[in-house]
Protein backbone atom coordinates (compact mmCIF):
# COMPACT_ATOMS: atom_id res chain seq x y z
CA UNK A 1 0.00 0.00 0.00
CA UNK A 2 0.96 3.57 -0.81
CA UNK A 3 4.26 2.16 -2.57
CA UNK A 4 4.34 4.92 -5.16
CA UNK A 5 4.77 8.14 -3.12
CA UNK A 6 6.26 6.18 0.49
CA UNK A 7 9.24 7.43 1.81
CA UNK A 8 12.44 5.41 0.88
CA UNK A 9 13.08 5.26 4.96
CA UNK A 10 9.73 4.46 6.11
CA UNK A 11 9.27 0.96 6.87
CA UNK A 12 6.56 -1.49 5.27
CA UNK A 13 3.10 -0.39 6.23
CA UNK A 14 2.43 -4.67 6.92
CA UNK A 15 5.14 -4.67 9.14
CA UNK A 16 4.19 -1.96 11.83
CA UNK A 17 2.16 0.77 11.94
CA UNK A 18 2.42 3.85 9.71
CA UNK A 19 4.89 6.25 11.84
CA UNK A 20 3.26 9.09 13.78
CA UNK A 21 -0.05 7.31 14.30
CA UNK A 22 0.74 6.77 17.89
CA UNK A 23 0.11 10.41 19.17
CA UNK A 24 1.13 9.97 22.63
CA UNK A 25 4.78 9.26 21.10
CA UNK A 26 5.35 12.29 19.36
CA UNK A 27 6.22 14.41 22.58
CA UNK A 28 5.49 17.78 23.41
CA UNK A 29 4.78 18.77 19.72
CA UNK A 30 1.65 16.70 19.90
CA UNK A 31 -1.30 19.33 20.22
CA UNK A 32 -4.16 16.95 20.31
CA UNK A 33 -5.43 14.17 22.71
CA UNK A 34 -4.52 10.66 20.93
CA UNK A 35 -7.03 8.65 19.91
CA UNK A 36 -7.01 5.21 21.63
CA UNK A 37 -7.34 2.25 19.48
CA UNK A 38 -10.18 0.41 20.37
CA UNK A 39 -11.41 -3.40 19.89
CA UNK A 40 -13.39 -4.07 16.70
CA UNK A 41 -16.71 -5.07 18.64
CA UNK A 42 -16.12 -1.53 20.64
CA UNK A 43 -15.72 0.54 17.60
CA UNK A 44 -18.56 3.15 16.74
CA UNK A 45 -19.74 5.48 14.84
CA UNK A 46 -17.90 8.90 15.17
CA UNK A 47 -21.13 10.82 15.67
CA UNK A 48 -23.73 7.91 16.93
CA UNK A 49 -26.49 9.37 18.81
CA UNK A 50 -26.85 10.09 22.81
CA UNK A 51 -29.20 7.13 24.24
CA UNK A 52 -31.87 9.99 25.58
CA UNK A 53 -32.97 12.68 23.21
CA UNK A 54 -32.61 15.95 23.44
CA UNK A 55 -29.70 15.26 26.21
CA UNK A 56 -27.64 17.74 24.39
CA UNK A 57 -28.58 21.03 21.52
CA UNK A 58 -27.94 20.30 18.25
CA UNK A 59 -25.70 23.49 17.94
CA UNK A 60 -23.45 21.32 20.60
CA UNK A 61 -23.61 18.41 19.01
CA UNK A 62 -22.55 19.72 15.60
CA UNK A 63 -19.38 21.91 17.48
CA UNK A 64 -18.04 18.95 19.19
CA UNK A 65 -18.69 16.88 15.82
CA UNK A 66 -16.38 19.33 13.95
CA UNK A 67 -14.01 19.43 17.04
CA UNK A 68 -13.57 15.94 16.73
CA UNK A 69 -13.23 15.83 12.77
CA UNK A 70 -10.55 18.51 13.33
CA UNK A 71 -8.56 15.84 15.44
CA UNK A 72 -8.75 13.35 13.80
CA UNK A 73 -7.53 15.24 10.59
CA UNK A 74 -4.67 16.78 12.58
CA UNK A 75 -3.74 12.77 13.34
CA UNK A 76 -3.95 11.85 9.54
CA UNK A 77 -2.45 14.95 8.22
CA UNK A 78 0.49 14.05 10.62
CA UNK A 79 0.23 10.53 8.99
CA UNK A 80 0.25 11.47 5.27
CA UNK A 81 3.63 13.70 6.31
CA UNK A 82 5.10 10.85 8.03
CA UNK A 83 4.35 8.50 5.21
CA UNK A 84 4.44 10.44 1.72
CA UNK A 85 7.39 11.49 -0.10
CA UNK A 86 6.55 15.24 -0.46
CA UNK A 87 9.65 15.66 -3.17
CA UNK A 88 7.80 13.32 -5.67
CA UNK A 89 4.18 14.62 -5.23
CA UNK A 90 4.73 17.14 -7.86
CA UNK A 91 5.03 14.66 -10.33
CA UNK A 92 1.55 12.83 -9.13
CA UNK A 93 -1.68 13.07 -10.98
CA UNK A 94 -4.74 14.33 -8.69
CA UNK A 95 -6.28 10.95 -8.86
CA UNK A 96 -2.89 8.39 -8.05
CA UNK A 97 -2.47 11.29 -5.46
CA UNK A 98 -5.82 10.84 -3.79
CA UNK A 99 -5.92 7.36 -4.25
CA UNK A 100 -2.64 6.81 -1.62
CA UNK A 101 -4.19 9.68 0.64
CA UNK A 102 -7.30 7.81 0.14
CA UNK A 103 -5.07 4.48 1.51
CA UNK A 104 -3.18 5.91 3.84
CA UNK A 105 -6.38 7.76 5.48
CA UNK A 106 -8.15 4.05 5.36
CA UNK A 107 -5.35 2.29 7.42
CA UNK A 108 -4.83 5.49 10.03
CA UNK A 109 -8.55 5.45 10.84
CA UNK A 110 -8.41 1.27 11.45
CA UNK A 111 -5.40 1.76 13.31
CA UNK A 112 -7.10 4.81 15.63
CA UNK A 113 -10.48 2.58 15.88
CA UNK A 114 -12.85 5.26 14.08
CA UNK A 115 -15.60 5.11 12.06
CA UNK A 116 -16.84 7.15 9.86
CA UNK A 117 -20.19 7.79 7.84
CA UNK A 118 -19.75 8.24 4.31
CA UNK A 119 -19.84 12.16 4.26
CA UNK A 120 -17.57 12.17 6.83
CA UNK A 121 -15.06 10.23 5.05
CA UNK A 122 -15.35 12.37 1.98
CA UNK A 123 -14.85 15.62 3.69
CA UNK A 124 -11.80 14.36 5.26
CA UNK A 125 -10.65 12.95 2.36
CA UNK A 126 -10.72 16.32 0.18
CA UNK A 127 -9.35 18.37 3.11
CA UNK A 128 -6.58 16.19 3.16
CA UNK A 129 -5.95 16.72 0.01
CA UNK A 130 -6.60 20.05 -0.06
CA UNK A 131 -3.65 20.03 2.97
CA UNK A 132 -0.86 17.85 0.43
CA UNK A 133 -1.59 19.80 -2.53
CA UNK A 134 -3.84 23.00 -2.19
CA UNK A 135 -4.08 25.60 0.49
CA UNK A 136 -5.65 24.08 3.54
CA UNK A 137 -8.82 25.47 4.89
CA UNK A 138 -8.84 28.73 2.37
CA UNK A 139 -9.28 26.07 -0.78
CA UNK A 140 -12.98 25.84 -0.02
CA UNK A 141 -13.39 29.57 -0.16
CA UNK A 142 -10.97 30.04 -3.17
CA UNK A 143 -13.67 27.53 -5.32
CA UNK A 144 -16.70 29.40 -3.76
CA UNK A 145 -17.60 31.74 -6.81
CA UNK A 146 -20.02 33.74 -4.39
CA UNK A 147 -17.17 34.84 -2.11
CA UNK A 148 -14.74 37.85 -3.67
CA UNK A 149 -12.52 38.91 -0.66
CA UNK A 150 -11.05 36.62 2.13
CA UNK A 151 -9.94 38.37 5.19
CA UNK A 152 -7.64 36.28 7.68
CA UNK A 153 -7.58 37.87 11.37
CA UNK A 154 -5.12 35.38 12.49
CA UNK A 155 -5.76 30.95 12.60
CA UNK A 156 -9.59 31.33 14.40
CA UNK A 157 -10.89 34.26 12.47
CA UNK A 158 -11.61 34.66 8.68
CA UNK A 159 -14.06 36.50 7.09
CA UNK A 160 -15.48 36.71 3.53
CA UNK A 161 -16.57 39.34 1.58
CA UNK A 162 -19.64 38.22 -0.43
CA UNK A 163 -22.12 41.11 -2.65
CA UNK A 164 -20.36 43.91 -0.91
CA UNK A 165 -20.90 42.75 2.38
CA UNK A 166 -18.31 40.95 5.48
CA UNK A 167 -19.32 38.32 7.03
CA UNK A 168 -17.56 35.84 9.56
CA UNK A 169 -16.68 32.14 8.14
CA UNK A 170 -16.98 28.80 10.51
CA UNK A 171 -13.69 27.91 8.15
CA UNK A 172 -10.30 27.72 10.92
CA UNK A 173 -6.83 27.01 11.02
CA UNK A 174 -5.41 24.53 13.61
CA UNK A 175 -3.07 27.08 15.14
CA UNK A 176 -0.93 29.98 14.14
CA UNK A 177 2.11 27.59 12.88
CA UNK A 178 -0.86 25.91 10.65
CA UNK A 179 -1.20 29.53 8.96
CA UNK A 180 2.11 30.15 8.54
CA UNK A 181 2.82 27.05 6.44
CA UNK A 182 0.26 27.76 3.99
CA UNK A 183 1.43 31.67 3.46
CA UNK A 184 4.72 30.04 2.98
CA UNK A 185 3.46 27.79 1.21
CA UNK A 186 2.02 30.87 -1.56
CA UNK A 187 4.55 33.37 -1.09
CA UNK A 188 7.34 30.46 -1.98
CA UNK A 189 5.71 29.75 -5.28
CA UNK A 190 6.04 33.19 -6.58
CA UNK A 191 10.12 33.77 -5.30
CA UNK A 192 9.16 35.64 -2.65
CA UNK A 193 9.98 35.07 1.26
CA UNK A 194 7.92 36.27 4.45
CA UNK A 195 9.44 35.77 8.43
CA UNK A 196 10.57 38.33 11.00
CA UNK A 197 13.42 40.43 8.94
CA UNK A 198 10.62 40.61 6.11
CA UNK A 199 7.37 40.89 8.04
CA UNK A 200 4.85 41.69 5.03
CA UNK A 201 4.45 40.22 1.45
CA UNK A 202 2.76 41.30 -1.57
CA UNK A 203 2.13 38.20 -4.10
CA UNK A 204 -0.29 36.14 -6.30
CA UNK A 205 -2.14 32.84 -6.62
CA UNK A 206 -2.28 30.61 -9.48
CA UNK A 207 -5.14 31.65 -10.47
CA UNK A 208 -4.33 35.39 -10.02
CA UNK A 209 -6.14 36.53 -7.32
CA UNK A 210 -4.09 39.31 -5.36
CA UNK A 211 -2.21 37.90 -1.82
CA UNK A 212 -1.05 39.92 0.75
CA UNK A 213 0.28 38.58 4.03
CA UNK A 214 1.85 40.02 7.23
CA UNK A 215 3.18 38.40 10.23
CA UNK A 216 4.19 38.74 13.59
CA UNK A 217 6.08 40.39 15.44
CA UNK A 218 4.10 43.23 13.50
CA UNK A 219 0.88 41.23 13.01
CA UNK A 220 -0.25 41.09 16.68
CA UNK A 221 -2.66 38.67 17.63
CA UNK A 222 -1.93 36.16 14.54
CA UNK A 223 -0.73 36.51 10.78
CA UNK A 224 -2.95 39.11 9.08
CA UNK A 225 -4.04 37.91 5.23
CA UNK A 226 -5.68 39.56 2.17
CA UNK A 227 -7.25 37.43 -0.97
CA UNK A 228 -8.37 39.54 -3.45
CA UNK A 229 -9.96 37.32 -6.05
CA UNK A 230 -10.20 37.11 -9.61
CA UNK A 231 -13.06 35.83 -11.47
CA UNK A 232 -12.23 33.00 -13.64
CA UNK A 233 -14.18 34.94 -16.51
CA UNK A 234 -13.31 38.44 -16.97
CA UNK A 235 -15.83 40.89 -16.77
CA UNK A 236 -16.86 42.75 -20.21
CA UNK A 237 -18.16 45.85 -20.73
CA UNK A 238 -21.80 44.36 -21.35
CA UNK A 239 -21.15 42.49 -17.96
CA UNK A 240 -20.82 45.58 -16.15
CA UNK A 241 -23.83 47.26 -17.86
CA UNK A 242 -25.54 44.58 -16.74
CA UNK A 243 -25.03 45.17 -12.97
CA UNK A 244 -25.95 48.36 -13.06
CA UNK A 245 -22.25 49.71 -12.77
CA UNK A 246 -22.33 52.09 -15.84
CA UNK A 247 -25.14 52.82 -18.70
CA UNK A 248 -24.76 51.73 -22.29
CA UNK A 249 -24.27 55.55 -23.15
CA UNK A 250 -21.29 55.80 -20.86
CA UNK A 251 -20.44 52.35 -22.92
CA UNK A 252 -20.04 53.98 -26.13
CA UNK A 253 -18.53 57.11 -24.79
CA UNK A 254 -15.61 55.31 -22.91
CA UNK A 255 -15.44 53.30 -26.30
CA UNK A 256 -14.96 56.17 -28.10
CA UNK A 257 -12.42 57.28 -25.64
CA UNK A 258 -9.97 54.31 -25.61
CA UNK A 259 -10.37 53.43 -29.22
CA UNK A 260 -9.36 57.13 -30.28
CA UNK A 261 -6.18 56.87 -27.89
CA UNK A 262 -7.33 59.07 -25.10
CA UNK A 263 -4.94 59.28 -22.07
CA UNK A 264 -7.40 57.55 -19.16
CA UNK A 265 -6.99 57.24 -15.12
CA UNK A 266 -9.41 55.32 -13.42
CA UNK A 267 -9.33 56.66 -10.04
CA UNK A 268 -11.13 55.05 -6.62
CA UNK A 269 -11.12 53.79 -3.05
CA UNK A 270 -10.01 50.40 -1.84
CA UNK A 271 -12.24 47.84 -3.26
CA UNK A 272 -14.17 49.93 -5.13
CA UNK A 273 -13.55 48.27 -8.97
CA UNK A 274 -9.96 49.50 -10.31
CA UNK A 275 -8.77 47.08 -11.75
CA UNK A 276 -12.08 45.52 -12.98
CA UNK A 277 -12.71 48.62 -14.56
CA UNK A 278 -9.80 49.08 -15.74
CA UNK A 279 -9.75 45.12 -17.66
CA UNK A 280 -12.91 46.11 -18.89
CA UNK A 281 -12.33 49.20 -21.14
CA UNK A 282 -9.15 47.70 -22.21
CA UNK A 283 -11.39 45.19 -24.05
CA UNK A 284 -11.53 48.34 -26.78
CA UNK A 285 -7.84 48.47 -27.35
CA UNK A 286 -7.11 47.17 -30.93
CA UNK A 287 -5.86 43.74 -31.85
CA UNK A 288 -3.10 45.10 -33.62
CA UNK A 289 -1.84 47.13 -31.11
CA UNK A 290 1.37 46.85 -29.00
CA UNK A 291 0.66 46.87 -25.43
CA UNK A 292 3.53 46.64 -22.23
CA UNK A 293 1.32 46.39 -18.78
CA UNK A 294 3.52 47.09 -15.40
CA UNK A 295 2.19 46.10 -12.04
CA UNK A 296 3.67 45.28 -8.68
CA UNK A 297 1.85 41.60 -8.74
CA UNK A 298 0.42 40.96 -12.42
CA UNK A 299 -3.65 40.86 -11.97
CA UNK A 300 -4.60 42.23 -15.37
CA UNK A 301 -6.14 40.30 -17.79
CA UNK A 302 -5.77 41.47 -21.24
CA UNK A 303 -7.20 39.73 -24.10
CA UNK A 304 -5.25 41.29 -27.01
CA UNK A 305 -2.89 39.02 -28.42
CA UNK A 306 0.64 41.74 -28.80
CA UNK A 307 0.63 42.10 -24.97
CA UNK A 308 3.83 42.63 -23.05
CA UNK A 309 3.44 41.91 -18.94
CA UNK A 310 5.80 43.29 -17.14
CA UNK A 311 6.14 43.07 -12.72
CA UNK A 312 8.15 45.06 -10.22
CA UNK A 313 10.60 43.17 -7.74
CA UNK A 314 11.08 43.63 -3.89
CA UNK A 315 14.62 43.85 -3.05
CA UNK A 316 16.03 40.29 -1.63
CA UNK A 317 17.68 39.18 1.98
CA UNK A 318 20.37 41.68 1.23
CA UNK A 319 18.80 44.42 -0.01
CA UNK A 320 19.68 44.19 -3.02
CA UNK A 321 17.71 43.16 -6.85
CA UNK A 322 15.10 45.27 -6.26
CA UNK A 323 13.16 46.18 -9.38
CA UNK A 324 10.77 48.99 -9.33
CA UNK A 325 7.84 50.24 -11.44
CA UNK A 326 9.38 52.95 -12.70
CA UNK A 327 12.68 50.93 -13.48
CA UNK A 328 10.19 48.37 -15.87
CA UNK A 329 7.86 51.80 -17.07
CA UNK A 330 11.69 53.37 -18.28
CA UNK A 331 12.72 50.26 -19.64
CA UNK A 332 9.30 50.09 -22.02
CA UNK A 333 9.52 53.33 -23.07
CA UNK A 334 12.47 51.35 -25.53
CA UNK A 335 10.47 48.23 -25.87
CA UNK A 336 7.95 50.25 -28.76
CA UNK A 337 4.41 49.91 -27.18
CA UNK A 338 2.17 51.29 -28.99
CA UNK A 339 -0.14 51.81 -25.44
CA UNK A 340 1.28 51.64 -22.23
CA UNK A 341 -0.83 50.19 -19.00
CA UNK A 342 0.44 50.74 -15.31
CA UNK A 343 -1.91 48.79 -12.75
CA UNK A 344 -1.76 51.31 -10.27
CA UNK A 345 0.61 54.32 -10.22
CA UNK A 346 1.55 55.37 -6.16
CA UNK A 347 5.26 56.74 -6.19
CA UNK A 348 8.41 57.95 -8.22
CA UNK A 349 6.89 56.54 -11.47
CA UNK A 350 3.90 58.96 -12.17
CA UNK A 351 6.39 61.77 -13.65
CA UNK A 352 7.46 58.95 -16.20
CA UNK A 353 3.99 57.91 -16.68
CA UNK A 354 2.70 61.46 -17.58
CA UNK A 355 5.92 61.91 -19.94
CA UNK A 356 5.06 58.27 -21.72
CA UNK A 357 1.33 59.68 -21.70
CA UNK A 358 3.14 63.38 -23.92
CA UNK A 359 5.52 62.12 -26.09
CA UNK A 360 4.04 59.67 -28.86
CA UNK A 361 2.20 56.52 -26.34
CA UNK A 362 -1.20 57.64 -26.36
CA UNK A 363 -3.83 55.97 -25.36
CA UNK A 364 -2.24 54.96 -22.20
CA UNK A 365 -3.75 53.78 -19.19
CA UNK A 366 -3.57 53.70 -14.89
CA UNK A 367 -4.99 53.72 -11.82
CA UNK A 368 -4.78 56.10 -8.90
CA UNK A 369 -6.58 56.21 -5.14
CA UNK A 370 -8.48 59.05 -4.74
CA UNK A 371 -11.85 59.47 -3.53
CA UNK A 372 -12.63 62.07 -6.83
CA UNK A 373 -11.83 63.33 -10.22
CA UNK A 374 -10.33 66.50 -8.52
CA UNK A 375 -8.83 64.76 -5.55
CA UNK A 376 -7.02 62.62 -8.31
CA UNK A 377 -5.36 65.33 -9.77
CA UNK A 378 -4.67 66.51 -6.16
CA UNK A 379 -2.83 63.08 -5.45
CA UNK A 380 -0.57 63.25 -9.33
CA UNK A 381 0.72 66.87 -7.94
CA UNK A 382 1.97 65.05 -4.71
CA UNK A 383 2.88 62.64 -5.73
CA UNK A 384 5.48 64.21 -8.29
CA UNK A 385 6.52 66.38 -5.28
CA UNK A 386 7.43 63.09 -3.47
CA UNK A 387 9.50 61.55 -6.24
CA UNK A 388 11.92 64.79 -5.38
CA UNK A 389 10.99 66.92 -8.42
CA UNK A 390 11.51 70.63 -8.22
CA UNK A 391 8.94 71.88 -10.45
CA UNK A 392 6.87 75.00 -10.28
CA UNK A 393 3.20 74.33 -9.60
CA UNK A 394 2.16 75.58 -12.74
CA UNK A 395 4.76 73.62 -14.33
CA UNK A 396 3.27 70.54 -12.94
CA UNK A 397 -0.03 70.96 -13.45
CA UNK A 398 0.69 71.72 -17.18
CA UNK A 399 1.66 68.75 -17.60
CA UNK A 400 -0.61 66.79 -16.18
CA UNK A 401 -3.41 69.13 -18.26
CA UNK A 402 -1.24 67.95 -21.39
CA UNK A 403 -0.87 64.38 -20.38
CA UNK A 404 -4.24 63.17 -19.08
CA UNK A 405 -7.61 63.41 -21.03
CA UNK A 406 -10.38 61.40 -18.53
CA UNK A 407 -10.57 60.43 -15.26
CA UNK A 408 -13.22 57.94 -14.68
CA UNK A 409 -14.20 57.57 -11.01
CA UNK A 410 -15.08 54.47 -9.05
CA UNK A 411 -16.61 54.31 -5.73
CA UNK A 412 -17.90 51.50 -3.65
CA UNK A 413 -21.07 52.75 -2.42
CA UNK A 414 -22.29 52.16 1.38
CA UNK A 415 -24.99 49.70 0.73
CA UNK A 416 -21.90 47.41 -0.89
CA UNK A 417 -22.32 48.45 -4.83
CA UNK A 418 -19.55 49.15 -7.15
CA UNK A 419 -20.71 51.84 -9.76
CA UNK A 420 -18.92 54.52 -11.89
CA UNK A 421 -19.66 58.11 -10.67
CA UNK A 422 -18.23 60.37 -12.47
CA UNK A 423 -16.89 60.55 -15.95
CA UNK A 424 -14.42 63.83 -16.38
CA UNK A 425 -12.71 65.29 -19.10
CA UNK A 426 -8.99 67.07 -18.34
CA UNK A 427 -9.58 70.11 -21.04
CA UNK A 428 -6.68 72.56 -20.69
CA UNK A 429 -5.33 75.31 -18.18
CA UNK A 430 -7.13 78.43 -16.90
CA UNK A 431 -4.36 80.56 -15.61
CA UNK A 432 -2.92 78.19 -13.13
CA UNK A 433 -5.48 76.07 -12.44
CA UNK A 434 -6.46 72.80 -14.16
CA UNK A 435 -9.83 73.16 -16.04
CA UNK A 436 -12.16 69.96 -15.99
CA UNK A 437 -15.73 69.31 -17.34
CA UNK A 438 -17.86 66.13 -15.52
CA UNK A 439 -19.88 64.71 -18.89
CA UNK A 440 -21.92 61.63 -16.60
CA UNK A 441 -22.11 61.09 -13.22
CA UNK A 442 -24.16 59.04 -10.55
CA UNK A 443 -27.11 61.07 -8.82
CA UNK A 444 -27.86 59.47 -5.48
CA UNK A 445 -31.69 60.13 -4.23
CA UNK A 446 -32.20 57.98 -0.97
CA UNK A 447 -32.08 54.65 0.75
CA UNK A 448 -34.54 52.25 0.60
CA UNK A 449 -35.54 50.22 3.82
CA UNK A 450 -33.32 47.77 3.32
CA UNK A 451 -30.42 50.73 3.01
CA UNK A 452 -29.91 50.29 -0.71
CA UNK A 453 -28.58 52.89 -2.29
CA UNK A 454 -30.89 54.85 -5.14
CA UNK A 455 -30.05 56.61 -7.70
CA UNK A 456 -29.25 56.31 -11.53
CA UNK A 457 -26.85 57.23 -14.19
CA UNK A 458 -27.05 60.90 -15.98
CA UNK A 459 -25.62 63.26 -18.61
CA UNK A 460 -24.43 66.91 -17.71
CA UNK A 461 -25.52 68.00 -20.39
CA UNK A 462 -21.62 69.20 -21.63
CA UNK A 463 -21.08 68.20 -25.02
CA UNK A 464 -17.28 66.66 -24.80
CA UNK A 465 -15.04 67.95 -25.03
CA UNK A 466 -13.24 65.50 -27.62
CA UNK A 467 -16.42 65.12 -29.90
CA UNK A 468 -14.29 66.38 -32.62
CA UNK A 469 -11.95 63.64 -32.43
CA UNK A 470 -14.20 61.25 -32.12
CA UNK A 471 -15.71 61.87 -35.07
CA UNK A 472 -12.54 61.95 -36.90
CA UNK A 473 -11.84 58.57 -36.10
CA UNK A 474 -15.20 57.55 -36.79
CA UNK A 475 -16.92 57.09 -33.67
CA UNK A 476 -19.85 59.79 -34.26
CA UNK A 477 -21.52 60.30 -31.00
CA UNK A 478 -25.12 61.46 -31.20
CA UNK A 479 -25.42 64.53 -29.51
CA UNK A 480 -28.35 62.98 -27.26
CA UNK A 481 -26.17 60.89 -25.23
CA UNK A 482 -25.03 64.21 -23.59
CA UNK A 483 -28.52 65.17 -22.60
CA UNK A 484 -29.54 64.30 -18.99
CA UNK A 485 -32.29 61.72 -18.30
CA UNK A 486 -34.14 60.92 -15.57
CA UNK A 487 -34.53 57.91 -13.44
CA UNK A 488 -36.70 54.98 -15.19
Amino acid sequence: MFSKFKKPDAAPAAAAPAPGLNVASRGPAASVTPITETPAAAKKPLMQPKKKAGEVAPVDKEKKRKEKLGEIKLDLHRALLDNLNLSALDQASEQDLRQEINAIATETLEEMGVVLNREERQTLSQDLYDEVRGLGPLETLLKDETVNDILVNGPQQIFVERSGKLELTDVTFKDERHLLRIIDKIVSAVGRRVDESNPYVDARLADGSRFNAMVGPIAVDGSLVSIRKFKKDKLGIDDLVKFGAFTEEMAAYLQAAVATRLNVIVSGGTGSGKTTTLNALSSFIDNSERILTIEDTAELQLQQVHVGRMESRPPNVEGKGEVSPRDCLKNALRMRPDRIIVGETRGEEVIDMLQAMNTGHDGSMTTIHANSPRDGISRLENMIAMAGIEMPLKAVRSQIAGAVNLIVQASRLQDGSRRMTSITEITGMEGDVISMQEVFRFQRVGLTPENKIIGHFTATGVRSHFSERFRLWGYDLPPTIFEPFAAE
